[in-house]
């Protein structure tokens, strides 16, 4: 990097440039349990890794309108889900140690996926958000949790397929 361009860049900035404060500091992944979100699960790890950022690995238990009504069934259904989730993490983390470190937190509630990505994104003031694609056909017209989440244009999104 030249001397000139330098310049003109703290110039334009106002600030003068540091190597190595760059780059991702929290980074949130959804996941749900699907083969897309562990692929993205991983990658976000590696990400965390590299980057010595915090992982925040998010399940946003759905909240499935008339079904509640049925009863507490399908809270016990996402509650055990949430469980499982939390268990290979554990898992991997434990698999993981020595080998190299991520720091994490594991974060689930009831919601809306899409909405509670972006409320923990924003609450955290995350980097980064993670997802996995969608493997729903139905998706592709009203529009998946990952377009939604690009389209809100608050953070970099990156889509794991």
């Amino acid at each position: 990097m030249s001397d000139e361009w330098q310049s003109e860049r703290s110039e334009l900035s106002g600030e003068q440039f540091e190597r190595g404060t760059d780059g991702p500091k929290v980074i949130v992944v959804g996941v749900d349990g699907s083969a897309a979100s562990g692929r993205a699960a991983a990658y976000a790890a590696g990400l965390a890794r590299r980057q010595n950022a915090l992982l925040v690995v998010v399940y946003v238990q759905p909240v499935l309108g008339a079904a509640v009504a049925m009863g507490a069934s399908v809270a016990e259904l996402t509650e055990e889900v949430a469980e499982q989730l939390l268990q290979e993490i554990r898992s991997w983390a434990e698999r993981m140690h020595g080998v190299f470190e991520v720091r994490w937190k594991f974060v689930t509630f009831r919601g809306d996926p899409y909405g509670g990505l972006v409320e923990t994104a924003d609450r955290l003031k995350a980097d980064a958000v993670v997802v996995g694609a969608s493997e729903q056909a139905g998706h592709r017209i009203v529009g998946s949790v990952a377009v939604r989440l690009v389209k809100a244009g608050r953070w970099p999104v990156t889509v794991v397929p």
